[in-house]
């Protein structure tokens, strides 16, 4: 919180601000992996419960993915925390092969897709996360590095859909979707990931734990220098010293957040007034029309026609560019013609009109049958 020194310990006060929000669920998944974030989060969580009455019902949960031998240890150290706090506990296992590359963003997608699965048996609508303030500063640094847009630079969400985190490899979801039984609905309530910690520095939940006397585990691969979140983690203290500190970084993910809302209120007026719904599946507009949008609004608007009209899913951030950019230069130029697909769409230049609307079906080669 603002004023709030580095060395100060999360009091009970504060906890219970942090949780407000959380206290009406009638249970709670907790991600716990035994590092000094997520153990605080347990220990914090169990505090506050302790306190409140009626109170969620929590369950902490520990992925094992299968790839430390120390990890199947640590879950079980938190296993016996939670039974000192009176907290349930289960340990969750990523089985079946592993991918070769991207292990961490497979490994990503696995944890998400158990922790779903975990929430879902235990009637959960809620898994809780330790994301902190220090990981908020990461993730806007790692998505600048990446050339992200705007989105991408407001950092995490307080809460965000568990789908839109669990995409990962092929192999992940296929282990992931051997593990799951029968009892699982898809008609049940969508599952939400909550981050209560994101405006806590690490270094007080450290604090938090120190003074309570609680023990915690250190993943020697945050500190690989083979991830590119190790490799940005090793450069805070540097950018720090030059005044690009964690809470610089997340007071600019605010102001980028406050940005993209302003921009996304501008595309619904444009989408409404181009008569854009759910169920459009072609959409016309002058050429005129659409010269008056500013360059971003109509990226947006021409992004958002597209993933209503086209039938292959979220359409790519960079395509997009590429394609708004093309349209624009071909309007500029007066060209007759231009006719391009992204995502299942097609895009067109028709009688100073241009046209979105679904993209003919590919055409499958033939297979060649040797007599």
């Amino acid at each position: 919180m603002t004023g709030t020194r580095s060395s100060e310990a999360v009091g009970k006060a504060e906890a219970e601000a942090l949780f407000a929000d959380l206290a009406a669920e009638p249970a709670l998944v907790l991600a716990v992996s035994g590092g000094p974030d997520s153990t605080a989060l347990l220990y914090l969580m169990a505090r506050w419960r302790a306190l409140r009455q009626p109170a969620p019902r929590l369950l902490a949960v520990s992925i094992d993915h299968g790839l430390r031998p120390e990890a199947r240890h640590e879950a079980a150290a938190v296993k016996r925390l939670s039974e000192k706090l009176g907290v349930e506990h289960r340990t969750m296992r990523w089985s079946g092969p592993k991918p070769q590359s991207a292990i961490q963003e497979a490994a990503r997608g696995a944890r998400y897709r158990l922790l779903r699965l975990a929430a879902r048996r235990a009637k959960a609508r809620c898994v809780v996360t330790a994301h902190t303030l220090d990981d908020q500063a990461e993730t806007v640094l790692f998505r600048m590095a990446r050339g992200s847009g705007l989105a991408g630079l407001g950092g995490m969400a307080r809460t965000v859909p568990i789908d839109d985190l669990s995409a990962g490899s092929r192999q992940a979801a296929n282990a992931v979707r051997s593990a799951r039984d029968g009892r699982e609905s898809s008609r049940s309530e969508p599952v939400v990931v909550v981050r209560p910690l994101l405006d806590v520095p690490k270094a007080r939940l450290i604090v938090t734990l120190q003074e309570a006397g609680i023990a915690y585990a250190e993943d020697p691969s945050n500190l690989d220098p083979r991830f590119a979140r190790s490799r940005l983690r090793k450069l805070m203290p540097a950018l720090a010293e030059e005044g690009l500190t964690p809470q610089c970084l997340v007071r600019l993910a605010s102001r980028v957040r406050r940005s993209e809302a302003a921009h996304e209120a501008v595309v619904d007026w444009a989408a409404r007034r181009a008569g854009l719904a759910a169920d459009t599946r072609k959409l016309t507009f002058s050429n005129a029309e659409w010269s008056e949008f500013p360059a971003e609004i109509a990226l947006r608007l021409l992004g958002r026609a597209i993933g209503a009209i086209g039938t292959e899913g979220p359409v790519e951030f960079g395509k997009l560019e590429a394609m708004s950019e093309a349209l624009r230069e071909a309007l500029a130029a007066g060209a007759p013609r231009f006719r391009r697909t992204l995502a299942g769409a097609m895009v067109s230049l028709q009688r100073n009109c241009i046209v979105i609307d679904q993209a003919p079906a590919r055409r499958s080669r033939a297979r060649h049958n040797p007599a």
